[in-house]
């Protein structure tokens, strides 16, 4: 298999060598430039699969051969190094294209996570390219390029070599198991087992014996000696999703667990020890229910180490073409027809579509387009009645619709607001200011964020709040992340 090219472009000679010796033994192909014209002059001739640059050197500097890059490779990653962190910088480098932006000093694992996650995403490109000729493999790679999604590879990324605990929260249907089976396939648990189990689909009477097995004679049926999923995943990665759903008495025995790294099998009286990463899932606020006395404050400290936020798809729309094109190859395959395509028109009608089922209702829906509609090419009025009925995101000029649907002209967004609370109100529900509040702020700050590209001191000055602000309604509306830690890390 051919090892993965880097190059670095440093005038610091200390660093050339560091970053050179490190990569080396990580078995990259690394090559290094004093200044950014000759790695120019290559360029040329091959194109590595991650650069990393410094910004200020003799010569070219590294935001013009950064633009000189884009302009060669659009998709080729460049992550910037400078020893001279500022606002104005960072900016810079991310307006021009930077993959990354990384202020010096920083510690050589974090270069290198960074190495991983580019080659992770660059890779996902040019599997996402490929599938556009060829139908694609089942795959449990996460798609998306949307800058929320990023956020996510990102933190995947920061957490590669890490065995720390990892809550993931996001609405149902939107890839929180997606995302545990990624964090376990780059962590160095990878060779090890990656063991799922709903705290939702299992009686809560049979949840201990599932987690910690049985004795033989435990109780009566038990007629042999049963491993839980505990000792099943040792070595590897036990995920529980839905964690919110746990009895309160078996959050007692995970504590102790996480706290001992071990625990007694259901009517057992010797300890098995076991070497687990716990990554939970959940769609739930948990912080609500500690407060309502429904989850173990102790355990949900331990469990909310690196907190990863996953978006609801209609906060990510810009993904929705290339989802339901993988969708749609997949469902071609399983049924042994060609693969439907999804007009333009189609396409940028399903990218206004609310999709309160997430990803999981895109699927279904791929999969019902394969096999309902009779046409190669998916027209809007193709689309399932459910979703033609649904009001539409905007409406704004050339906004497509199916020949046959109602459409609503909004002109602006508070007459959507003022129908929504008629309708909410007609329908005898109380309180909806409550309700509308947390989804105004959730959308300002989803939009801030994009607009940064996931900086939330910057996303904070175009709210016109203080950062510790915009922190606490990112908790508070359970849409904090990883993003705390590493922006810490960045800026320290």
């Amino acid at each position: 298999m051919p090892r993965n090219k880097i190059w670095v472009i440093d005038d610091d000679r200390a660093m050339r060598w560091v970053l050179e010796k490190t990569f080396k033994e990580e078995g990259f192909d690394v090559t290094s430039f004093e200044e950014a014209q000759s790695a120019l002059d290559q360029l040329s001739l091959d194109a590595p699969d991650v650069i990393l640059t410094d910004i200020r050197m003799p010569g070219i500097d590294g935001l013009t051969f950064l633009g000189k890059v884009k302009g060669q490779y659009p998709d080729l990653p460049v992550i910037i190094m400078t020893a001279h962190s500022d606002l104005e910088s960072a900016v810079s480098s991310y307006q021009t294209g930077a993959f990354e932006y990384l202020p010096k000093p920083f510690d050589i694992d974090e270069a290198l996570a960074l190495v991983n996650r580019a080659i992770l995403h660059i890779t996902k490109l040019q599997q996402q390219e490929s599938a556009k000729t060829a139908q694609p493999i089942q795959s449990t790679e996460i798609i998306g390029e949307s800058p929320a999604m990023q956020e996510v590879f990102r933190a995947i990324g920061r957490l590669s070599q890490s065995h720390i605990t990892v809550l993931i929260n996001g609405e149902s249907g939107t890839g929180k198991e997606l995302v545990a089976h990624a964090l376990h396939r780059h962590s160095p648990r990878s060779s090890k087992p990656f063991i799922a189990l709903n705290m939702a689909a299992i009686p809560k009477d049979l949840i201990e014996t599932e987690l910690f097995g049985h004795e033989k004679g435990a109780f009566t049926g038990a007629n042999t000696q049963r491993q839980g999923r505990f000792e099943q995943a040792n070595g590897g990665t036990l995920f529980l999703d839905e964690i919110g759903d746990m009895p309160f008495e078996t959050q007692t025995r995970l504590l102790r667990v996480l706290a001992d790294g071990e625990f007694y099998r259901v009517g057992g009286h010797i300890p098995v020890k076991v070497d687990v990463r716990i990554v939970a899932a959940t769609h739930q606020d948990l912080e609500k229910l500690v407060q309502d006395g429904r989850f173990r404050e102790d355990l949900y400290h331990r469990l909310n180490v690196i907190r990863i936020h996953i978006p609801k798809l209609a906060h990510r729309s810009e993904d929705i073409p290339m989802l339901a094109q993988h969708f749609l190859a997949r469902a071609g395959k399983e049924l042994g027809v060609s693969p439907k395509i999804l007009r333009a028109e189609t396409q940028e009608y399903m990218q206004k579509l609310p999709w309160q089922g997430n990803v999981r209702q895109l699927e279904n829906t791929c999969r019902w387009l394969t096999v309902m509609i009779t046409g190669r090419e998916v027209y809007p009025e193709d689309l399932p009645s459910e979703l033609k009925q649904i009001p539409i995101h905007q409406s704004g000029e050339g906004a497509p619709a199916p020949h046959n649907l109602d459409r609503i002209s909004i002109h602006h967004w508070d007459e959507m607001l003022g129908q929504w609370a008629v309708q909410k109100l007609k329908n005898g529900e109380m309180k909806i200011l409550d309700i509308a509040t947390p989804m105004f702020e959730r959308t300002l700050i989803n939009a801030a964020l994009q607009q940064t590209r996931g900086r939330k001191r910057h996303a904070a000055e175009l709210l016109g709040w203080g950062r510790n602000t915009l922190t606490r309604k990112l908790k508070e509306l359970g849409m904090d992340s990883t993003e705390d830690d590493i922006e810490e890390e960045v800026e320290g």
